[in-house]
């Protein structure tokens, strides 16, 4: 009894989140209340919910529901949850921490949802009516199994029917977590356990979130006979610890000090100098991803009704050791919903989704979603780009395109929201970037996927004395502990996550008449820097320009685009095109090196090399053109021998000549 008024007087004090209660009473049903302010009213209280949870939450319950809390519904039934156990005193443990000893206590554990089942009809009280006499049986349901009476209260006897329909049900959902990634040791793979959420509980989380759940190990008994149980927990709260950028609660004073920093003349220099400040140079590649960080405009609907992709991708292509992985390791820290993977861990199917025996629907096929879904408003690094097998990469065409995931597997289809940017480094075709050869024939990725990065910086390493002094400068500086200051980020990072996130959330900047017809101007001048038949941009680069000019308005928390903005979106897109869409064999720019297998003037001598086969097969007895002969006439039109054997091998790859005899070569028959 004493307990009961020490409880009723600990839920009186919360007179406002009771009336709060009262008023969204059926939508909510839960009392919150706080672990820790329990230990400090009553720690025998609070060691008593620890040990024997299913004693004194019932009293809790009893107590509230006994309190006459007002609503609009008749007999409300409420609960009580409580959250935030303290970490220090080992109440917060890992997944493969849970052993034997825990079965039956409060705990609180950490972990990312991997996986969740629909919301499923769970009996709660359940009427069971007596064959012999007709009496009406009622017996509580506690457990995951159906308890059926032992015998009749009226006749005594024990032959029952279920009666579902008059029975009471409540929402229940199978929620399967696992320990989060950065918590393990190198080679250790993360355990798993299933949850039970009921009622206010169920549809609280999706796929890929961070959660800290309060609940009761149980155990469940194995399908056939045993002694192994497998361990689950009974959800008594659950609340998500990772948000996406949208959803960071920001104080009012925090407020004020994003407004103020949106200010400061220096605040795009500062922003660049606080992405990766442990590397240096870099400059370009750091503003683009501060843009990236930023996005386009969200959930821009075209009057056609598609959607325009607000998220931008980006591409670093560089030799080894010059810090791309370091790169996105940082950017990984620095956005609060990300997920960093490499080439040669992740599958297609990791990636998009997988289709899974479902063990919590009977064997039911689900899908469990692949790092992109499971990033979605946030960004997917990628290292290692140029390692995953041609397969896996092509599943990633749609993803980054229309961001959407569909899937047809195990009979079920459906499709994935796929909201991502992505972020990825590769290596050159060779590993090292060859001098001597085009920059474009050293990308070991198809054209098809290499179009859709808005942005691709090719890193080399170039032998230079003065840059390396310097590099190898800022370098030291990390080592020695007086100068750490001079590398620090120029904005505090929690700062940085939180201006970011008001940006996002507040701000929608939209095109002028003035930055529309710059953005025009550009793009028809681009196009035109190619001579004859080639291409030195294409529709895609004009959305990249958008994006582009969009995420600088939004760097400083302008609604408006502003002609700063679309210059500086320009200055990085000449920037990457003088990079990658040179062709020094005709001194023009070639978009077509990149989006396409070959540039203008490859395409031109495969022109030239399919007329004079033409030609000599067609004034040869044998109807054949032999190599001798195709050399004499390349050899007057200035191409080079190699070059000829490798257009040949080219087109012989792709099926418009071959060679009956050696040294001969005829045109396929269409």
């Amino acid at each position: 009894m004493c307990d009961l008024k020490k409880i009723e007087s600990f839920i009186g004090k919360h007179k406002e989140q009771l009336r709060k209660l009262g008023e969204k009473y059926p939508e909510r049903k839960s009392l919150i209340l706080d672990f820790e302010e329990l230990e400090r009213y009553d720690n025998d209280l609070a060691d008593r919910l620890r040990a024997t949870p299913d004693e004194v939450l019932v009293d809790f319950n009893d107590v509230l529901n006994a309190m006459g809390v007002l609503t609009m519904v008749e007999n409300p039934k409420f609960n009580v949850r409580f959250k935030n156990m303290p970490r220090e005193r080992g109440y917060t443990i890992l997944v493969r921490d849970i052993t034997a000893e825990h079965i039956g206590k409060y705990l609180q554990v950490e972990g990312v949802v991997n996986r969740i089942s629909d919301v499923l009809p769970k009996v709660s009280k359940a009427l069971f009516v007596c064959n012999r006499c007709d009496e009406h049986n009622w017996i509580q349901q506690d457990k995951r199994m159906l308890i059926e009476p032992s015998r009749c209260r009226s006749c005594g006897k024990g032959d029952f029917r279920f009666i579902p329909e008059e029975s009471e049900w409540i929402d229940v959902q199978h929620i399967e977590i696992q320990e989060p990634l950065e918590m393990l040791k190198g080679g250790e793979q993360a355990r798993r356990i299933e949850l039970w959420a009921e009622e206010d509980m169920t549809d609280e989380v999706t796929a890929g979130d961070k959660i800290l759940v309060t609940g009761t190990v149980r155990l469940k008994p194995p399908k056939f006979k045993g002694s192994v149980y497998q361990k689950f927990i009974e959800v008594n709260h659950l609340e998500g610890i990772e948000r996406e950028f949208e959803e960071f609660d920001i104080t009012d004073e925090e407020e004020k000090e994003i407004l103020e920093l949106s200010k400061d003349p220096r605040l795009h220099d500062k922003i660049v100098g606080s992405i990766a400040p442990s590397i240096y140079g870099y400059n370009e590649v750091k503003e683009a991803i501060a843009l990236q960080l930023f996005g386009g405009r969200q959930g821009k609907i075209l009057p056609d009704g598609t959607k325009a992709r607000g998220d931008m991708h980006l591409l670093l292509i560089g030799d080894p050791g010059v810090a791309k992985s370091r790169i996105l390791q940082y950017v990984d820290q620095i956005a609060p919903k990300s997920i960093y993977v490499t080439g040669k861990g992740t599958t297609g199917a990791g990636l998009t989704a997988t289709a899974e025996r479902d063990e919590l629907a009977d064997g039911a096929w689900t899908l469990k979603a692949g790092a992109l879904v499971l990033a979605g408003g946030g960004i997917a690094g990628i290292d290692e780009f140029d390692k995953m097998s041609k397969e896996d990469r092509s599943a990633m065409h749609e993803a980054m395109e229309q961001q959407t995931i569909s899937v047809a597997k195990a009979g079920i289809i459906t499709k994935f929201k796929a909201n991502t940017s992505i972020l990825a480094a590769s290596n050159p075709k060779f590993s090292r970037f060859d001098n001597y050869k085009p920059l474009a024939e050293q990308f070991d990725i198809p054209p098809t996927l290499i179009s859709r990065f808005d942005l691709i910086f090719p890193i080399r390493d170039i032998l230079d004395s003065e840059h390396d002094r310097s590099i190898a400068d800022h370098m030291l500086k990390m080592h020695r502990s007086e100068e750490l200051e001079e590398i620090k980020p120029d904005i505090d990072p929690e700062l940085f996550r939180k201006y970011i996130a008001y940006a996002r959330r507040n701000i929608h900047p939209e095109l002028t008449l003035d930055t529309s017809d710059k953005i025009k101007e550009y793009y028809v001048q681009l196009r035109a820097r190619g001579k004859e038949g080639t291409a030195a941009a294409t529709p895609r680069q004009l959305e990249a320009l958008v994006r582009l000019s969009e995420a600088s308005a939004k760097l400083r928390l302008s609604n408006e685009v502003s002609v700063g903005d679309v210059e500086r979106a320009i200055k990085l897109t000449d920037f990457v095109i003088k990079e990658i869409a040179y062709d020094a064999a005709t001194g023009e720019f070639d978009i077509d090196r990149i989006v396409t297998d070959h540039p203008k003037s490859v395409r031109d001598r495969l022109r030239t090399i399919e007329d004079i086969i033409r030609e000599l097969t067609e004034s040869s007895p044998d109807g054949m053109a032999s190599m001798a002969s195709i050399l004499e006439s390349t050899g007057e039109k200035d191409i080079d021998k190699f070059e000829v054997e490798k257009l040949i091998s080219e087109l012989k790859k792709k099926g418009e000549i071959y060679e009956p005899r050696h040294g001969k070569f005829m045109f396929t028959e269409e």
